[in-house]
């Protein structure tokens, strides 16, 4: 087993602790553990160049770079990196990194602005309050982080207070995320409030003017409507964003025919 595969199920388990579905042991570590690879396993391969920035897409997108990031790197390349990134002032205030979870080529990639206090806790997106709304959201139109999604969000380390990320961070993060979008290949993405939104298409426009509409990155589907945080703050644009769920449901038909039975 590799030092990666041990450092998500270790993270996956102190989630589930700290949630209280208890059930490890006395002895399981509370700080996370220095994992290495088993000896068995195969050297690693050359760690990939970093990802170069993209060319910027608006509303109606573009094309992919021809060096999007190869498959091989796969996705712990990427993690590694972003594991060792020092490129904004949220390295020096973050407890873990938080890239992303869910599945290879999904239907549905979900983008959100940052990690909150869980999510920097544990290492993974959308575990606290919101992430449990979330869940609930994407259940509503047949979909999973476990089956047919991936959850990603801005930046990859938690902004101080749960502020939104500063548009420098957010430049300083923006490779990471069109290498995951490179390597992933989601067929839509679904974009959780105005700093998504924003940053994803870099256009002016927020989830009040854009929420509902099905939008375009590069060639892939997009529809951005409230964030989590905001519907628990404000119940009342709920029903808002069931109808904008309802829009993206059909496109998702659209995509993947009988992806819901």
């Amino acid at each position: 087993m590799t030092k990666d595969e041990k450092q998500v199920i270790y993270r996956l388990l102190k989630a589930a602790d700290d949630a209280g579905w208890t059930f490890s042991s006395p002895n399981f570590p509370l700080v996370e553990p220095v994992f290495a690879d088993d000896a068995q396993v195969r050297p690693a391969a050359p760690a990939a160049r970093e990802p170069e920035p993209a060319p910027s897409a608006g509303l109606s997108g573009g094309t992919v770079s021809a060096e999007s990031p190869s498959s091989e790197g796969k996705l712990s390349s990427l993690y590694e990196k972003v594991a060792a990134c020092t490129r904004c002032g949220l390295s020096r205030t973050r407890t873990n990194t938080v890239p992303g979870m869910g599945v290879e080529n999904p239907l549905v990639m979900v983008v959100g602005e940052g990690p909150g206090e869980s999510e920097d806790m544990t290492g993974l997106p959308f575990v606290g309050a919101a992430g449990q709304l979330l869940d609930k959201m994407l259940a509503a139109i047949s979909l999973s982080r476990a089956k047919n999604c991936y959850i990603a969000n801005i930046v990859k380390c938690r902004p101080p207070e749960n502020r939104n990320p500063l548009p420098d961070e957010a430049a300083a993060c923006r490779s990471f995320l069109e290498a995951q979008i490179a390597i992933l290949k989601p067929k839509s993405i679904l974009c959780a409030g105005s700093v998504a939104v924003k940053n994803l298409l870099q256009t002016g426009d927020g989830v009040t003017r854009l929420h509902g509409k099905i939008l375009e990155y590069r060639g892939i589907p997009v529809l951005a409507t409230y964030h989590p945080s905001a519907l628990l703050h404000d119940p009342s644009k709920k029903r808002i964003a069931w109808e904008d769920l309802k829009i993206f449901r059909a496109k998702l038909l659209e995509i993947e025919p009988g992806y819901n039975s």
